[in-house]
């Protein structure tokens, strides 16, 4: 739990994520990268020399088989308010919309919906789970697939809402977070999508393996270029 710290209060101290006073939300989809991110917030909380209120937000998408009911026991456990929102975005994406390449309709839904059930808290922080090889793959994608270059931002304001995105895992590799999620058995809930692990991002992180693996640092290197071209933001800090 040192390094996942680590990691992430470099990550807040770098680009101003948490101000004193900030209520943050968690975007917990039951995947393990946004649990990590849940509990080592929770243990950052304890500590941080600007005090901070946490809460957690899951979007029920819609899927019968999903059981939410293990993270909310998590969060009773490390003392963090849990809400889960209910959503139509399974029925607008698949059964109205018909959606043969869904997951930009979908991501487009959660994003809004999560963002309104955090201002229905009070929140106008939310956190996502983005890790760093988040950072290098969507770095390649926009510029494989769009032809820029491009990445999401450490931190985001979204004026229309008065909200900050924050991404307080964007040192913390894959790998690291994996295996902190199976040391600690945090509780994953499975996707249900049936598009889960078919899209260009999953095509993506196999090349990204493949390129790591024929040429060693090449995802260390992609993350240097990203910061050092201040790709995103990523090369100065961006939240007063």
């Amino acid at each position: 739990m040192q390094k996942a710290l680590s990691y992430v209060r470099r990550a807040v101290d770098t680009y101003n994520m948490i101000n004193e006073g900030d209520h943050v939300t968690v975007g917990v989809s039951g995947g393990k990268d946004s649990l990590v991110l849940l509990v080592t917030l929770a243990r950052l909380r304890q500590f941080y020399p600007k005090p901070f209120r946490l809460s957690a937000v899951t979007l029920d998408l819609g899927y019968a088989d999903m059981d939410y009911s293990p993270i909310a026991r998590l969060c009773e456990e490390i003392g963090v308010e849990y809400h889960v929102k209910k959503t139509d975005i399974r029925e607008i994406v698949f059964d109205i919309r018909k959606e043969s390449n869904p997951c930009s309709l979908c991501a487009k839904l959660r994003r809004g919906a999560l963002h309104d059930a955090a201002l229905e808290l009070g929140s106008r922080t939310v956190a996502l789970g983005h890790h760093n090889d988040d950072v290098i793959d969507t770095f390649m994608m926009s510029l494989i697939f769009e032809g820029r270059v491009g990445c999401f931002s450490p931190v985001s304001y979204l004026d229309r809402k008065g909200i900050y995105l924050i991404r307080p895992l964007i040192y913390m590799p894959e790998r690291y977070s994996s295996g902190l999620a199976a040391r600690l058995g945090l509780p994953v809930v499975k996707n249900s999508c049936p598009a889960d692990g078919n899209t260009k991002r999953q095509y993506i992180k196999e090349l990204v393996a493949r390129l790591e693996k024929e040429n060693p640092g090449f995802k260390t290197r992609a993350f240097t270029a990203v910061v050092h071209g201040n790709v995103g933001g990523f090369g100065e800090p961006n939240r007063e």
